[in-house]
């Protein structure tokens, strides 16, 4: 994705819409502090910046990971639906 910035009320807009914190995350994953930890250590997500009590994430990239959870669920638990 392209982003095309010109002034700081369209940076700020950005972010406030495209950057998610850890806790943001875990809400729209619906998993444990310890799962996207492991996410992130297995290379299947990738923080844009890591603070020292938080990491921050695109949320294109949550919005793939929730997509590619959806698939996994149904092809290993398909009779729970």
């Amino acid at each position: 994705m392209e982003y095309n910035i010109s002034n700081k009320e369209e940076f700020i807009n950005l972010v406030r819409t495209e950057i998610l914190t850890s806790s943001e995350v875990l809400d729209e994953l619906q998993i444990s502090r310890q799962a996207l930890n492991s996410l992130v250590k297995r290379g299947k997500l990738f923080p844009v910046k890591e603070l020292s009590r938080d990491k921050l994430f695109l949320k294109e990239d949550i919005e793939k990971r929730k997509e590619a959870s959806k698939e996994l669920y149904n092809k290993y638990r398909p009779y729970d639906e």
